[in-house]
């Protein structure tokens, strides 16, 4: 079912396994065209567009774009009892885990009467995606609009796709979730057009654009984050799911089996990679697999995933070279299943987020944890980081000198403006103090 990737003797370089990482074949880059023209059209035309384009794609145009608080309301009261008792769980624990991601303001003293202080102020408004494909995620709600929260963001506008089986309503799970958070601002909308909406605004519709935008979705939400990007801030491209196991001799199979599984029944270009140093690991994990993957629900879908160019069994020398694997991957969910979990973590540096352990499935991350699920794909988390407080944050240094403080440094303020060619940086300085 599962490609098997042998590496071992290959020297474990970053440079060495890069040219043998497995991926999808179709990337972010191929949709920048068609996201961008989305985004035009929303951009230029509005609430007409974003019609349109709920028409050609979700196969329904809603009612309201803009979600009446009276269906936001319905839906909380509609929320079967254990799914909000678990979404009021979920949001406590997210909710305790993101609070320690907010720094506390510092102040430096440089000397008599010169201090900076360190702040860290919230983006006034944020727009937060909710995917609404082949699965109903809740959960993402909670994931998304939580560290909005705890950072301070004052103004949420939360889009999710329409929905034909509702009559192009947002799913009412996902407007419950939204309500039991307090959230009052949600949009019909998916896709490319509704990352432009966000972040261009959409006069027709009252909806005032973003600074920030976040969450996860297909390819072509991922393109249209990276065609905004310098226009509003993103998080990451958090698109299709990745999961990469590192297991030795000494794991459970059937573990490592079924969190593969997990989460290539997301799409069936999800990715699972496991990474072993045992080939007769690898082959009871194989067997395993083809059990697991038939008996799930989405077990074509699975089988998919599971059988396409971005999932493999990569054999390696020894854990060494599998850390060094991941690394160069550098996966959205990484578990790691050894005789000394501890060891291998250490060698990691490049990952969304880490699971240790046979107890600690990335189906805990996905819900429970307390851990935030949106989190970096496509090898970015090499160079960025799942969302939290800190994605609607942004450092601000505070500079107090009183005029002893700016005399005593003058003299130097001079002799560098006057080096770099700037001699009015310097008269700025020397203004204040006339002979």
């Amino acid at each position: 079912m599962m490609q098997t990737t042998d590496l071992r003797g290959i020297q474990p370089t970053r440079a060495a396994f890069a040219r043998s990482l497995p991926r999808p074949v179709v990337d972010v880059s191929t949709a920048m065209v068609v996201a961008a023209q989305l985004i035009d059209e929303v951009k230029e035309r509005g609430a007409a567009a974003l019609a349109e384009q709920s028409e050609k794609f979700d196969g329904v145009v809603p009612e309201s774009v803009r979600v009446p608080q009276a269906d936001i309301d319905a839906a909380v009261l509609a929320l079967p009892a254990d799914v909000r008792e678990a979404l009021e769980s979920v949001i406590a624990r997210v909710r305790q885990a993101t609070a320690a991601q907010v720094p506390a303001p510092a102040e430096t003293v440089i000397g008599p009467g010169a201090t900076i202080v360190q702040r860290w102020q919230p983006v006034e408004r944020a727009g937060l995606y909710v995917p609404g494909g082949k699965a109903v995620y809740p959960s993402s709600v909670v994931m998304s609009v939580v560290p909005a929260q705890v950072a301070g963001v004052a103004s949420i506008a939360l889009v999710s796709p329409p929905q034909r089986e509702f009559g192009g309503a947002v799913h009412p799970t996902i407007l419950g979730a939204a309500g039991l958070l307090g959230i009052d601002e949600v949009y019909a909308m998916g896709g490319a057009g509704a990352i432009g909406a966000l972040a261009w605004g959409v006069p027709d519709l009252d909806l005032e654009p973003v600074q920030v935008i976040t969450g996860p979705g297909n390819i072509y939400v991922a393109a249209a984050k990276r065609v905004v990007r310098g226009l509003v801030g993103i998080d990451a491209e958090a698109g299709t799911t990745e999961i990469l196991v590192i297991a030795d001799a000494t794991a459970d199979a059937r573990f490592v089996a079924a969190d593969l599984v997990s989460q290539a029944e997301h799409d069936e270009a999800a990715a699972s990679l496991l990474v072993t140093d045992s080939a007769e690991f690898a082959d009871r994990v194989a067997a395993e697999l083809a059990t697991v993957a038939a008996n799930t629900k989405h077990a074509e879908r699975v089988r998919t995933a599971l059988s396409g160019p971005q999932s493999a069994i990569v054999l390696v020398d020894d854990l060494t070279a599998a850390a060094a694997f991941s690394n160069a991957y550098g996966p959205e969910h990484l578990e790691i299943q050894t005789r000394d979990d501890d060891a291998v973590l250490a060698a990691i540096e490049n990952a969304g987020a880490i699971f240790l352990g046979p107890d600690s499935p990335v189906s805990l991350g996905d819900y429970l944890a307390g851990s935030n699920h949106v989190l970096p794909t496509g090898g970015q988390a090499r160079f960025s980081s799942g969302l939290g407080a800190y994605s609607f944050l942004r450092p601000q240094q505070v500079i107090r000198y009183d005029r002893a403080a700016l005399g005593e440094a003058a003299d130097r303020i001079v002799a560098l403006s006057t080096a770099e060619d700037l001699p009015a940086h310097g008269e700025a300085v020397t203004a204040r103090f006339p002979r």
